[in-house]
């Protein structure tokens, strides 16, 4: 590995841009943009179509699910992420990724390669991991509390 492999940080813009109700999945949405980028309509609308096709089949397969989690429209560098996340079970958190490069004509494979998250969004991710434990593990869980639950930073 050759320094030129690693990035230098620099913090990325995080906005809340609501909640979706989508079919009973009750999700936060997350922008989370590079610099010069944003989530615009179309990114939108495809995020929200890549739950509904993509993302609610996999929630009925797994089961347990537990009717809540958040979505992170990241548009990046390089490409874009959309990240879609439940929790199942009462303390395990799901994930589907689509990831396509700007210049790709079709998204990456992301079952045989196996990318987790970026470091901008593994803030993200924390966040709501922090939110859920403290809001719906414990004795009178708040699935108000979790939703209005959003992270106290404006960057990543």
């Amino acid at each position: 590995m050759t320094s030129e492999t690693i990035e230098i940080y620099h913090p990325r813009g995080v906005s809340n841009l609501g909640e979706w109700d989508i079919e009973g999945l009750k999700l936060k949405v997350y922008g989370l943009v590079a610099d010069n980028k944003k989530v615009d309509g179309p990114l939108a609308t495809l995020a929200q179509s890549i739950v509904r096709q993509e993302v609610l089949p996999r929630v009925v397969d797994e089961g347990g699910d537990n009717g809540m989690g958040f979505v992170i429209i990241h548009p990046g560098e390089l490409g874009v992420s959309i990240l879609v996340h439940w929790w199942i079970q009462g303390s395990v958190l799901c994930q589907h990724i689509y990831r396509k490069l700007y210049f790709a004509t079709v998204p990456m494979d992301t079952v045989k390669r196996p990318v987790i998250a970026c470091v901008w969004e593994l803030a993200l991710i924390n966040a709501e991991q922090e939110a859920w434990r403290k809001t719906m593990m414990k004795g009178e869980p708040s699935p108000s509390g979790y939703m209005g639950a959003r992270p106290d930073f404006e960057a990543a």
